[in-house]
């Protein structure tokens, strides 16, 4: 009934960058996914995420992680979508790379955000995962902003944006484990994407689910 791919058109979408493969988890996926977020992935004396889920003790954390991902692909719609892609570095699931956005048909505007196991840090991967995120924001869904967000203290993060030509974009406050915490905001533009050149990215089966993201 369904030889043309997936009956969940994401499943069948692929991008791959120089040394990654990004793709939605499946459901057995989202196990090892969990186990990697389990291992660690940030110091425990910081917190670089906007709420705080990394903190949540046994049996809650594995619960909210399983709840957030199922959510997101139950409440999607072109108006209002999260895409959270595993990414795979020589065959290894080792983080998740997330693009999402709102009213995506009228502000062309996504976000991203991600995590990455502390045993694949410091190599250059962060950057190439958002990199082929918006690569494939910018060249095939036809975005005119990428935005971002990195607490003052989270360096990598910063690094990461300075890197690929993002701009600050002011700073918001937050305030993850009680106490507040100043998020630099980034941007970046079409004509700041296309002002320097791009490593290249694939992408497959993005017409299997095209019409989802609002790009039309």
């Amino acid at each position: 009934m369904y030889e043309e791919g997936h009956p969940w058109g994401l499943f069948d979408l692929r991008i791959w960058s120089e040394r990654l493969e990004l793709r939605l988890p499946t459901e057995a996926e989202l196990v090892d996914l969990l186990t990697v977020a389990a291992s660690g992935i940030h110091d425990p004396n910081e917190m670089p995420f906007g709420f705080a889920w990394t903190d949540q003790p046994s049996p809650q954390f594995e619960r909210s992680f399983y709840q957030y991902h199922w959510s997101t692909r139950a409440t999607w719609s072109p108006d209002a979508w999260n895409l959270d892609l595993g990414v795979w570095f020589e065959g290894q699931l080792i983080g998740n790379q997330s693009i999402g956005a709102k009213l995506y048909r009228t502000l062309r505007t996504v976000d991203t955000g991600s995590w990455l196991s502390r045993d694949f840090q410091g190599r250059g991967i962060g950057k190439e995962m958002r990199s082929a995120v918006l690569a494939f924001a910018f060249d095939h869904l036809g975005a005119e902003w990428a935005t971002s967000g990195s607490f003052v203290d989270n360096v990598a993060s910063a690094g990461v944006s300075r890197s690929l030509g993002y701009e600050e974009n002011g700073i918001e406050r937050h305030a993850p484990r009680g106490h507040v915490q100043d998020l630099l905001k980034w941007v970046m533009t079409r004509e700041m994407w296309y002002s320097r050149e791009r490593p290249g990215v694939n992408v497959a089966g993005l017409e299997r689910c095209w019409d989802m993201f609002g790009a039309d």
